[in-house]
């Protein structure tokens, strides 16, 4: 594969060729993966055919990591001196599709509507290559496949507590996401806080209930529900630091009486995000001194549960310019594009919090081939091209970080 490399140093044009050759076989990759998808924490089908990729190609690694999760290193050329770790997740959505192709989704009712099919793809694609040019580079290359990243508690942080940026120790890590809002051939970025902290709210109003015709007789629990969001909101309006971002959306309230029944219980769960560590854990304060100080006055009681979620995703900004650097030789100044904050998040977040690192978008659109669903549509699809462009992006970037 490499008979035209005589010398330790790898060219843009180096990569390029050699992801080109891969492609044929990146897209029979993501196809079966996008035909087999799995939910959080049941990624068992995905991480076994993963792992016999890995072996088929002579990778070691270890399996059952957070569960599904899986973990090796290619070692160059005085493998000690650096490492980096490049993360994929592999877990799907609750989602049907509706797309008429020949690699849909076999499994009713479970999609990979955010792309995570690219992600493993592309990560795979990346270890092959470096496998293959590991006489070529020093340092170390960390890969992880992660389980669980759709849902709370998330893979990343059981991944870390079971060692997974140890033996190597992790230098910097990226990882990559698809975006289909951008089209194909092109990457995003942003230094700093990029994707926000994600925590769900669950409020359970309780009060005596009873006949809506005599409100006099009970405790409105109802009324207390609409009280305590419009109050909530005011968190976000009035006490929201100016220069920090914030959203709290309610998405589901059960207020389970009839048109003349005031129900005794009513639970409302929503969700609040923001871009500030220190601000969020104000904040959650903030949301159960108000909805319990709102319910007493309307002589009810509020339970306040708040699952707190991910972190904000925080890209270093010395290793995001490095990034930046690098995919500016690899695709050129048009084709990287700095990106806006985002209120989605990521668990990716909890690895940003042990290690510098970058996390950023992969262009997936193509307005031409009518490729412009959101992520998590039933209808989600990407322009195949973006496996050549992630795999040889993210391939070169490793190369660059350790050669940094």
């Amino acid at each position: 594969m490499l008979k035209t490399i005589s010398t330790a140093v790898i060219t843009v044009q180096h990569i390029k060729q050699l992801t080109k050759d891969l492609y044929p076989e990146l897209v029979a990759i993501r196809r079966h993966l996008h035909q087999h998808p799995e939910l959080s924490f049941k990624e068992e089908k995905t991480a076994e055919y993963i792992s016999q990729l890995l072996t088929s190609w002579g990778i070691a690694h270890k399996t059952g990591i957070a569960g599904f999760g899986i973990s090796g290193v290619i070692a160059g050329q005085q493998p000690d001196i650096k490492t980096i770790a490049l993360r994929a997740d592999m877990d799907a959505l609750p989602v049907t599709e509706a797309n008429l192709i020949d690699y849909k989704s076999l499994n009713v009712g479970v999609m990979h509507a955010c792309g995570h099919d690219v992600h493993m793809t592309c990560l795979l694609g990346t270890v092959k290559l470096l496998q293959s040019l590991k006489g070529h580079f020093q340092g170390s290359v960390k890969f992880i496949f992660q389980p669980a990243e759709e849902s709370l508690p998330g893979g990343a942080k059981q991944m870390i507590a079971e060692g997974v940026l140890k033996h190597p120790e992790v230098d910097s890590i990226l990882g990559q996401h698809v975006f289909p809002e951008m089209e194909a051939g092109k990457i995003g970025l942003r230094p700093g806080p990029y994707m926000a902290s994600s925590d769900e709210i669950n409020l359970t109003i309780r009060g005596q209930g009873g006949h809506g015709a005599i409100p006099d007789k009970v405790n409105d629990t109802v009324l207390a529900m609409a009280h305590i969001i419009i109050a909530l909101q005011q968190i976000v309006s009035r006490k929201t630091p100016p220069r920090i971002p914030a959203v709290l959306s309610f998405g589901k309230v059960l207020a389970d009486g009839a048109h003349n029944i005031i129900p005794s219980e009513v639970v409302v769960k929503g969700t609040f995000r923001t871009f500030d560590e220190s601000w969020r854990n104000a904040a959650h304060q903030l949301i159960k001194q108000v909805a319990q100080s709102t319910a007493e006055a309307m002589g009810v009681s509020c339970e306040v549960v708040i699952d707190k979620g991910y972190p904000v995703v925080v890209n270093n900004a010395a290793e995001t310019e490095r990034v930046r650097q690098a995919a500016v030789a690899y695709l050129g100044e048009e084709n990287v594009v700095e990106l806006d904050i985002r209120t989605t998040a990521e668990d990716f977040g909890y690895f940003l919090q042990e290690v510098p690192g970058c996390f950023y978008r992969l262009g997936t659109g193509n307005v031409e081939k009518n490729i412009t669903s959101n992520l998590h549509a039933n209808t989600f699809d990407v322009d195949e091209s973006a496996l050549e462009t992630g795999t040889g992006l993210m391939t070169w970037l490793a190369l660059r970080s350790l050669e940094k």
